[in-house]
């Protein structure tokens, strides 16, 4: 039987699962909010063209506003300025658009701790249990944090000094995006980086090395919790907006049962 067709009649007869790590996009999503004097993004928000009436008697669709980065989403390399000559969302070749996936679940250590951070020995520990981490796979970091996606203020977890959500820190970040074979990083967060990142050297150090090597960020991912620590194959889909930083994307895991 021909592959593909071994993988349709697999998801049919459910011996592989189709996974959504994808959180529904709706007007209580929570965003980024940057502090004064840096511009934010619009949250999402829909306006109803026809819903069977008058203005279209058979027909509903809406138009939409949002950011690029806004929801489950994808990081170009252009977002950030170290990638600022690299691929714009468009620009992904669709094959790097599926990869293997690595989950490392660091949920009690952030339950624990919210500005917890992922540092190197906690990778390797990792490896010595599951194997290296996969070539041009992505490294999914499961937090627990997608429990908090129903509240904007519990999501973000701000006080006077900032957010307050766990993350990588600078030196792993950069380890990561240079020393391993990752084609990039998947969080449970608002974005790939701590909520105290900015006060890291560099600053967001997750989009700088990870963006800067040609690298990629899924963010606001979900049911983390439903995948093997290796093993999954991870589907990512962005917009391809032209000149695009990003897009809101639809993930997908396939996963053996």
């Amino acid at each position: 039987m021909p592959v593909l067709a071994q993988l349709l009649a697999a998801v049919a007869a459910r011996s592989v699962e189709v996974v959504d790590l994808t959180a529904p996009l709706s007007e209580r999503t929570p965003v980024l909010r940057l502090p004064e004097p840096f511009a934010n993004t619009v949250p999402f928000s829909r306006r109803e063209i026809s819903r069977y009436d008058e203005r279209g008697p058979a027909w509903y669709w809406n138009d939409l506003e949002m950011g690029e980065h806004v929801g489950t989403h994808f990081d170009a390399p252009v977002h950030w300025a170290t990638g600022r000559d690299g691929e714009d969302v468009s620009q992904v070749a669709p094959q790097r658009l599926v990869a293997p996936a690595a989950v490392l679940d660091v949920s009690a250590r952030a339950a624990a701790d919210p500005d917890f951070l992922l540092e190197a020995e906690h990778v390797r520990d990792w490896e010595g249990e599951h194997g290296p981490l996969p070539e041009g796979g992505w490294l999914l970091l499961r937090t627990g944090w997608n429990a908090r996606a129903g509240d904007q203020d519990a999501f973000l977890n701000a006080d006077e000094r900032g957010p307050h959500t766990p993350g990588v820190s600078a030196a792993c970040a950069r380890w990561l995006a240079e020393e391993t074979p990752l084609i990039g990083l998947g969080v449970e967060t608002v974005g790939t980086d701590a909520g105290a990142a900015h006060g890291f050297d560099p600053p967001f150090p997750c989009h700088s090395y990870f963006l800067g090597a040609g690298k990629y960020g899924l963010t606001q991912l979900r049911n983390l919790d439903r995948l093997p620590a290796l093993g999954a194959v991870l589907i990512a889909g962005p917009l391809p907006i032209v000149a695009g930083s990003g897009g809101p994307a639809r993930v997908l895991a396939l996963v053996e049962r």
